[in-house]
């Protein structure tokens, strides 16, 4: 339990910026050489590296280089995880908001009798 939590923490350190989270989305749509990635930035190519580096580093993408040029694709399993960890808690907090909706309409008066 404590080895998935360093990754989930490590994941979502990643994704919490948003420049980040738009190299992720970019990558979704396939494989990217590192000037593809940075085109849409308004940042330096070091600051996309240090970017990558924080990426590659929680395990979202992975990078190879052939000859002149580092490929970066996306990594499912890492964002699978993150998935997994946000539906269970999801679950746990509709189950718990369904029981107290049920509290509520037993609990509640009905129309027309005095509260």
């Amino acid at each position: 339990m404590l080895k998935q939590s360093v990754h989930l923490d490590a994941a979502f350190q990643a994704l919490a910026d948003p420049t980040r989270r738009a190299m992720v989305e970019h990558l979704a749509t396939g494989p990217r050489s590192v000037s593809d990635l940075a085109r849409p930035f308004a940042v330096t190519l070091a600051a996309i590296m240090q970017h990558l580096k924080v990426l590659e580093s929680s395990g979202l993408v992975a990078s190879e280089k052939t000859g002149r040029v580092r490929t970066v694709r996306l990594n499912p399993e890492a964002l699978t995880n993150a998935e997994q960890w946000m539906a269970a808690r999801r679950r746990t907090w509709e189950t718990r908001l369904d029981v107290l909706a049920q509290l509520i309409e037993t609990e509640a008066p009905t129309e027309g009798t005095p509260s």
